[in-house]
Formats: C-alpha cells, structure tokens, sequence
C-alpha cells in the first residue's frame, strides 16, 4: 500500500470512528409527534421505520371462498366473563354453533389501555402506545390494513355507532362514540379515505351497514365499532348491565348479517373478539362466525397478531408485523 493510500484509510476510519461515537442532536418538533409502526414486540422510536411486510405461502387461505371479513370490536372483558356468563346468552350461543378460541390472549401489556389493542389489530404493532390519547397525540405513519386493502383496489369500512358524522378525529360529548375505538383515524396517510369511509353505523332497520348487509355490498374489510354502551366499555348515559346490553346489541345485528347475500355466498368471515380483558389479565373471548365454521373450539395460543394475521391471509395481503410471526386461525377455524 503508497504511503498516499495509507494516509486516505486512516482518515476515512477516524472520521467512521467519531461518527460512531458522537452524540446524536436532539430532534426539534413541531406539534405532536408522528408515531411510526413496528414490530410488536418492540417499543419503538418515532422515527423507526415501518416494519417489512412478508408474503404468506400461497397454499394459505388460497382454497377458501372467503373474500370478505367483518371484525366486531367488543371492549374491556375477560374470558370467563364472557363465555359461560349468563348474561350474554347470545355471545354463547354463537361460540357454540360457530368458532371460539379458548386459548386468545390480547398480545400486549395488561396495564396498557385499549388504544394499543386497536393498534395492534390493524397494523401489526403497539406504536408504543400505553395512553388513550387522540389522533392529534398519535398520527401514525407506517402500513395497515386498511391502506392495505385501498392500495389492493378493494374498499374497506369503518362502521362506526354514534358517531355524529365521517371519520371525526375527537370523542363525543357524550362519550358514546370513542374515537380511541376506531383505528383508522389514527393513521395519517389515509385520512382522505378515512373521510369516506369511516360512516356512522346506522341501526338494524337502515343506515350504512344495513344498507351494505342488505345489498350484499359489504367491503373486502369491514371494522364494526360499536358505541360505548353496546361494546360493554359503558359511559354515563349506558345502562348499567354492561354485558347483557352488549349481547342483546350482537343478537340485534347477527341474524341479518348471516341471513345476507355476502354471507349467505359464503365469501364472509365475522370475528368477534374484545380489545382487552382486565387490568391483570388480557385473556379473551374471541369468536369465529363463517359458513365452513360449525362447532369447533381451539385451544390453540392466538393473540391479536394471530387476528391480523387470518384477516390478510383471507384477503391476500403481506403480512404485517407481528402478523409474520403469529399463529394463523385459518386452518383452526377451517377458513
């Protein structure tokens, strides 16, 4: 090596070297930071980058009829207050004649709150999130599975109870309708289909998912939040029996669901599941209502990843996240 090239090495090593050991500059901001999805077992930075998607096998879900899947988001209840309760009759019925996973754990820490369960259905990650802050506190960046579907060319819904108009970014006075329950307002990148497709729910008789059920139009991806008193979370104005309001709600809704022309096709799965369980255990019910789905209880361990993971796998989409590396319900469930 010239004595030229040995003085070029050693430069280019110090400068390496002082890179590497330097303090990096703190970040100036501006309003609320934008939180970016990744991993789920992490707790990432702000400024980490979204997690890389992975392409299921294509043996996966690639024989079944279903197209289109439901996901009802129920809230705040535990496993063994739910199945085998006397007050949601309903909700047991339906875990008898269809599917239950025995074995769900939420996937995330118990003393968080619900947000992060919301996160974590529809993106594959936390964010880091441990609060129940709004979509100004938190304007997640990254992919999920709603941008998933648009960027497919297929529609998605969220059908959203109480909510007093399209995609609102703060909770009603109310409390009936909690924005913290309705994911896709979080994510910033598809705020403008988040404004024509986040739609007040309606009731049995008419509104938006009516009108959807009604017309076999359901979209490839439907999120049903409902509002506060239905979900089992409760507010002031809420009737005090919790669960059995929420049952009565679900047996409100369910039989025109399955009565439908998307269900009744057999290109539709509906999961019921909760976003936690208590402050000390996520274990929770998780129901799976499809037409190739009749008596079958899994003991299987699934979290929410497990959920995300069937949702793409059904709709043909990379996996997310922890949605690689999770249990797929498919098979369980025979989807």
């Amino acid at each position: 090596m010239t004595a030229l090239r040995r003085v070029s090495v050693l430069v280019l090593a110090a400068t390496l070297g002082a890179a590497g050991c330097g303090q990096e500059k703190p970040k100036a901001e501006t309003g609320p930071p934008a939180s970016t999805v990744a991993p789920a077992s992490a707790l990432p930075q702000a400024s980490a980058p979204p997690p890389p998607s992975v392409r299921p096998p294509a043996s996966v879900a690639a024989a079944s009829p279903i197209s289109k899947v439901l996901l009802i988001a129920e809230e705040n209840h535990a496993y063994d207050q739910i199945i085998g309760a006397p007050d949601a009759p309903y909700l047991n019925e339906l875990a008898r004649t269809y599917g239950s996973a025995t074995r769900m754990d939420a996937g995330y820490r118990a003393a968080c709150p619900s947000l992060a369960a919301y996160i974590l259905l529809t993106s594959g990650s936390t964010a880091g999130i441990c609060d129940d802050r709004t979509p100004k506190a938190h304007r997640l960046r990254g992919d999920n599975v709603f941008q998933q579907v648009a960027a497919s060319g297929r529609d998605w819904r969220g059908y959203a109870e109480s909510a007093p108009g399209p995609c609102p970014l703060v909770s009603s006075s109310d409390g009936r309708y909690l924005v913290r329950h309705v994911p896709a307002t979080y994510y910033i990148d598809g705020r403008q289909d988040c404004a024509r497709w986040v739609v007040p729910m309606g009731d049995p008789h008419h509104g938006a998912l009516h009108d959807d059920v009604a017309g076999g139009a359901l979209p490839a991806f439907g999120f049903v939040t409902p509002d506060a008193c239905h979900d089992m979370h409760g507010a002031a104005t809420c009737p005090a029996d919790g669960v059995g309001t929420g049952d009565r709600w679900l047996r409100s809704w369910l039989p025109s669901i399955l009565a439908g022309p998307d269900y009744r096709a057999g290109r539709l799965a509906i999961i019921i599941t909760w976003d936690e369980g208590t402050s000390t255990d996520n274990h929770i019910p998780t129901l799976v209502i499809s037409p190739t789905t009749r008596h079958t209880e899994s003991d299987q361990a699934f979290t929410h990843c497990s959920t995300l993971r069937t949702i793409e796998e059904l709709l043909r989409l990379p996996l997310l996240g922890c949605a690689a590396g999770a249990a797929s319900m498919v098979a369980a469930f025979h989807l």
